[in-house]
């Protein structure tokens, strides 16, 4: 994956072994059982220990062809793009083992596991989760979208539409292998449309899972061929595959590396930390971080917002992406504008003569005035309206 055979010979014993990733990295024999036996010892230590849950990484690469056939060949730039990925990635030996890590976990209520999948789909990706199988397993669908309401919606849909009943979603727009979204959509140092996605992570049924510096609209980091730190980068470069831009140290003031250490840390600290960092945000009523506050606290306080159904309103959006979150109790209608003009949603028959509660918007303190049933909305605005009884 990260370039160069996959095979390296062990000088201390002569035997070569295989690495997926970096050949620091050894792909273990999970066939073998006293490897699964002592990994399976490695779950119950750290559950032992009080650790609320595991993060699996690429945890479908884990098992390979028993007899490691040969893939077929593919179209693609880089040579790991030129093999059809069938005999070294989800092989059905994998289900057992989740059976075997969930029955650990279930041992210690309340543990959670969330498996990164690899080369995935998301109907592959559903296929890992259940009651014997993961907790949840990362779609990364939505964070591969342009900023689109038509692509968000369809993101939602089919992730929705593959899980089973007995299945719970969840939702991430940025991680450790991406650009941010602050710099995949945002202008400069404008956030409007970062609180609108900020709201629909926030909003939609299921996990939402959060990667660190998003609370405060942190950017990439530009890095310099010198200062390249990810060994993807070295190898590929200079194509733009590297990760550092989106690893920079966390911005928590205005000091020299932005609070994060006293010391250089390993890669720069973005420069605009000295207005873009936690202390600052926190002052500021109006900043993305205490927007992010406002929003967790709304969907604590309304359950709805967790486990009710997902009822989309616009079927064919072009700028305005409208849902509603529905249980017995609570009806909360979702509204976001992802063009720069304001815009209109219009309401159904059974919304439009509602009465209608504001709990936020990230661009007004009172409610927009429905008339005719049309919703106005601001550019970049998000709105979160609750249908009263």
């Amino acid at each position: 994956m990260f370039g160069g055979p996959g095979w390296k010979v062990d000088p201390a014993t002569g035997e070569a072994y295989f690495h997926m990733f970096y050949p620091q990295q050894p792909d273990l024999n999970w066939r073998h059982p006293a490897v699964r036996a002592e990994m399976l010892n490695i779950f119950r230590f750290w559950l032992e220990k009080g650790v609320d849950g595991f993060r699996l990484d690429v945890f479908n690469a884990y098992f390979k062809d028993a007899d490691l056939k040969d893939n077929p060949p593919a179209f693609g730039v880089r040579a790991f793009d030129r093999i059809k990925h069938i005999h070294d990635i989800d092989q059905p030996e994998m289900l057992p083992l989740l059976a075997e890590i969930r029955a650990l976990l279930d041992e210690k209520p309340g543990r959670y596991a969330v498996g990164e999948t690899f080369l995935a789909t998301p109907e592959r990706v559903a296929s890992y989760c259940g009651e014997d199988k993961l907790h949840a397993a990362f779609n990364f669908d939505l964070l591969r979208k342009p900023w689109s309401a038509r692509a968000f919606l369809t993101s939602i849909q089919q992730w929705e539409g593959v899980l089973d009943p007995e299945s719970f979603p969840n939702y991430v727009l940025n991680n450790h292998d991406t650009r941010r979204s602050a710099s995949r959509f945002g202008r400069g140092e404008d956030d409007r449309r970062l609180k609108a996605a900020a709201a629909i992570l926030m909003t939609l049924r299921g996990t939402p899972f959060i990667y660190y510096g998003e609370e405060i609209g942190m950017r990439d980091v530009p890095v310099s061929r010198k200062e390249i730190q990810d060994p993807l980068g070295l190898t590929f470069w200079p194509i733009p595959v590297g990760r550092d831009g989106c690893r920079s140290p966390m911005q928590w003031d205005a000091s020299e590396f932005g609070g994060f250490s006293k010391a250089t840390p390993w890669l720069k600290v973005h420069q605009n930390h000295i207005q873009r960092n936690v202390a600052a945000q926190s002052e500021d009523p109006n900043s993305i971080l205490n927007f992010y506050r406002r929003l967790m606290a709304i969907r604590k306080e309304h359950p709805v917002l967790r486990t009710g159904m997902f009822q989309p309103i616009t079927y064919e959006p072009i700028n305005i992406l409208g849902y509603l979150r529905q249980d017995e109790e609570e009806t909360i209608l979702v509204a976001v504008n992802f063009g720069r003009r304001r815009r209109r949603l219009v309401l159904g028959t059974t919304l439009r003569n509602a009465q209608w509660e504001l709990l936020l918007s990230s661009q007004r303190s009172t409610l927009p005035a429905i008339k005719d049933g049309l919703l106005p909305l601001e550019g970049e605005e998000v709105v979160i309206l609750r249908k009263g009884k």
